[in-house]
C-alpha cells in the first residue's frame, strides 16, 4: 500500500498510536501474545481502569482484538491492522525523506547563490 496523500493516512489509527502508554501496552502485547486489563496494568504505571480504557481506544482503531475470557477480556494485537499502520508509516517516511531532500537542495542552491 502506497500513502501518496495525507488523506490516505488513517488519523484514527495514528491517534491511537500516538500515546506513548498505549505505545508500551502494544509492545507488552506483542511480547506477551495477550493480556487483559488487569495483568497490563500489573506492568505499567497506571491503574486497571485507565488500561481499560487505553485498550478501548486501541479496539476502536483496530489494532487489538479482545475475547472474552470469564470476567475479563483477554487482548490480542491485530496483526493486519498493525501491519497496514507500518506501511503507512513507512509510505510517511519515504514522502518526507523526499521533502527533506528537496529542502537540503533548495538551501543548498541559495548557499551557493550567496557565495557568488
Amino acid at each position: 500500500m502506497s500513502v501518496t496523500a495525507a488523506e490516505d493516512v488513517d488519523d484514527g489509527l495514528w491517534s491511537a498510536i500516538g500515546d506513548p502508554t498505549r505505545r508500551r501496552m502494544l509492545d507488552l502485547l506483542l511480547i506477551e501474545g495477550d493480556g487483559t486489563a488487569t495483568s497490563l496494568a500489573q506492568r505499567l504505571p497506571v491503574t486497571r481502569q485507565a488500561v481499560a480504557k487505553h485498550l478501548g481506544v486501541l479496539d476502536r482503531a483496530g489494532l487489538v482484538r479482545g475475547t472474552p475470557a470469564g470476567r475479563e477480556k483477554r487482548y490480542r494485537v491485530d496483526d493486519a491492522q498493525l501491519a497496514r499502520a507500518v506501511a503507512q508509516l513507512s509510505s510517511v517516511g519515504a514522502a518526507w525523506d523526499a521533502r527533506l531532500r528537496r529542502i537540503k537542495r533548495i538551501a543548498e542552491a541559495i548557499q551557493r547563490t550567496q557565495q557568488d
